[in-house]
């Protein structure tokens, strides 16, 4: 395709970036339903892998930038019927309109989000063109932290305007992919707005909220504080009841802060095991590998493992033993070797529940991960027959 020549103006370029991001929100909602209706285990969008194969770090990839009613790159299952709605053309478009600003520009864009006389309306087309700038461009977010944007878009994240509040998340989604910028972002205020927005925010906004967490908890002295915050129960909420992407962006925030021991108690007492039990026993969730990583770091503690078993949960990881892929077995026992690992009422459990048959035929033919738990004395699981494999018992 030929290059795309410069808007000659400011005004211009503010009403064309306008116009390219309404046909975008109105092509992803035309193609809302067929995305919610189940994604396929190899689906990539926008540089996100939703595979199944590989271990944790496969199956949470990162959140990357904005993504509403973003269109499917190239390549993707999904090409060859946005090309010919236009998707594509439009794609290049808009990186095209997100080239070429000038500091000046910049500059211009955040005085209208702190001028006392702006609208809304112009907030909006200020806001958005700061989002869509730094989309696609690494050097842009540099350069727009470095021309002061990030407090007034921090401060619209509690804007009560619901699409003015989803451009300054998204916007600060997309300027937290630059490692510098994070520390920045903390700095001015972000995370307590970043949580308002997951519980109360447009859907988009609550998605785009739990991704900017996932970038901003990559520092490890963050995720204390996001969820002293109070980011754990409407991450949860988001986890039970949104849509798929919501679910997976929320599996994956939540995996990222149960690193912490205080963030693994408060999941709990959000009531964390129930959603991810059921996510587990349904495979059509598109969400099994996913919910049964988070199940496991939260079995690392015993508030969770009470809860696991409170909530019916030996049952599901007996059955993923059983029948699940290699990493499914992998990951189940490794949650089983944490509740048996202190308690013989556990263990007792969990033989109830038919384990033994299955972690024999694990201990011969799992992975070497599963292998080794399946044998440590934690799993040996009273009463053992004669008959039980040896390698149980070693």
């Amino acid at each position: 395709a030929p290059p795309i020549a410069g808007p000659p103006n400011r005004n211009f370029r503010v009403f064309f970036c306008g116009y390219l991001i309404e046909l975008e929100r109105e092509w992803a909602e035309s193609n809302r339903i067929e995305m919610e209706m189940g994604i396929p285990s190899n689906y990539r969008y926008m540089g996100r892998s939703y595979s199944d194969g590989g271990d944790s770090s496969g199956a949470f990839s990162d959140c990357n930038s904005d993504r509403s009613g973003e269109f499917p790159s190239y390549g993707s299952p999904t090409s060859s019927s946005s090309s010919s709605s236009g998707g594509g053309g439009l794609q290049r478009l808009l990186v095209a309109c997100a080239a070429d600003y000038s500091d000046e520009v910049v500059r211009g864009l955040i005085s209208d989000l702190e001028s006392p006389a702006a609208t809304v309306e112009s907030q909006r087309r200020a806001a958005m063109e700061l989002r869509l700038l730094a989309k696609h461009n690494p050097e842009n977010r540099l350069r727009i932290v470095a021309a002061g944007a990030v407090g007034p878009l921090v401060a619209l994240l509690s804007h009560p305007d619901p699409l003015l509040q989803e451009h300054g998340v998204t916007a600060i989604l997309n300027l937290s992919l630059c490692e510098e910028n994070k520390t920045l972002i903390a700095a001015a205020g972000a995370i307590r707005p970043l949580v308002r927005a997951l519980r109360t925010g447009t859907p988009a906004a609550r998605e785009n909220a739990a991704c900017a967490l996932v970038r901003l908890a990559q520092l490890d002295d963050l995720r204390a504080a996001i969820g002293r915050y109070g980011a754990i129960p409407p991450l949860v909420a988001l986890l039970e009841s949104s849509a798929p992407r919501g679910k997976k962006d929320a599996a994956t925030a939540l995996f990222t802060l149960l690193a912490s021991r205080e963030n693994k108690i408060r999941a709990v007492e959000a009531g964390i095991v129930r959603p991810l039990l059921d996510l587990m026993a349904d495979p059509e969730s598109g969400m099994v590998d996913k919910a049964a990583y988070v199940l496991h770091a939260v079995v690392e503690v015993a508030e969770g493992r009470a809860a696991a078993v409170e909530e019916y949960g030996v049952p599901v990881l007996v059955e993923m033993v059983e029948t699940g892929t290699p990493r499914q077995k992998e990951i189940a026992v490794r949650s089983l070797f944490e509740i048996c690992r202190e308690s013989a009422i556990y263990r007792k459990m969990v033989a109830h529940e038919g384990a033994i048959p299955p972690l024999v035929a694990l201990s011969q033919s799992g992975t070497k991960k599963a292998k080794e738990k399946v044998i440590s004395p934690s799993v040996v699981i009273p009463p053992l027959s004669p008959t039980s494999a040896p390698s149980l018992l070693m």
